[in-house]
């Protein structure tokens, strides 16, 4: 499919983020940017991600197959995203008024936070073997770190379901994807000619054979303490102050 990525658990409706924005500066504001499994009211910022950042493809998946996709036994999703504050503050308002009028605190449809979604992995279980089939970031927010922040967390849920290699394509033209790969120990392997639909570009094929060894353990602790804030990933990030004006309610 296309070039890197990385896809997260099964998903996981509860899952809720675990930080927020911390501070707001001119046109600016420094973020947390947080990875969680993605839930299916997700499916609209990532397709729209996905689209965004693989246009080449977009013909091969059609907004319904998300929502397949999330139901296969063998597929695994994360995202990235950052909460909004605005819509924190006004549901942690709307429940001191259940609570202050004896109403219940937890209403059936009661309203979560919007978030903004930043970026997204996946990928496929094949017996022992984790294929990272896709990681896309939002143009605004390349090159913040967010894309080695789903990596490692699709790395650290494949370990946890006991496979042991990792895998992934990455272009033959992307030195940096293969650089950034290396740092978190992926080696070159082999090579697909004429991979990509687009432009025939072959495809470099990358993987990490022992994701248990104790060498790789002590690799993948080093570069996941960078990150690790709280008991899950964590990154800072920047966000135009308007980028939650689309997210849906």
């Amino acid at each position: 499919m296309v070039n890197v990525l990385e896809l997260l658990q099964q998903p996981t409706h509860s899952a809720t983020p675990c930080a927020s924005m911390v501070l707001q500066s001119g046109g600016m504001a420094s973020a947390v940017c947080l990875f969680r499994p993605m839930a299916e009211t997700d499916i609209p910022q990532v397709y729209a991600i996905d689209h965004e950042a693989f246009p080449a493809e977009s013909l091969f998946r059609p907004y319904s197959s998300y929502g397949r996709e999330m139901q296969n036994s063998m597929a695994h999703y994360v995202v990235g995203c950052v909460p909004s504050p605005r819509r924190t503050k006004e549901i942690h308002r709307s429940w001191l008024r259940r609570l202050l009028s004896d109403a219940p605190l937890h209403p059936k449809h009661a309203a979560m936070p919007r978030e903004l979604l930043v970026g997204f992995a996946g990928f496929w279980i094949m017996l022992d073997e984790a294929h990272i089939i896709a990681i896309a970031v939002r143009k605004p927010h390349l090159r913040q770190g967010i894309g080695q922040g789903l990596l490692l967390s699709v790395i650290d849920m494949a370990s946890k379901l006991r496979t042991r290699v990792v895998t992934l394509e990455v272009r033959e033209s992307n030195i940096g994807a293969q650089q950034m790969y290396r740092k978190f120990g992926f080696e070159v392997v082999g090579k697909r000619p004429h991979y990509y639909s687009d432009n025939q570009e072959d495809a470099v094929l990358m993987s990490i054979e022992d994701l248990h060894s104790p060498e790789f353990q002590a690799l993948f602790a080093r570069q996941k303490s960078e990150v690790l804030h709280k008991e899950c990933l964590a990154h800072p990030i920047e966000v135009c102050d308007d980028a939650f004006d689309d997210v849906p309610i």
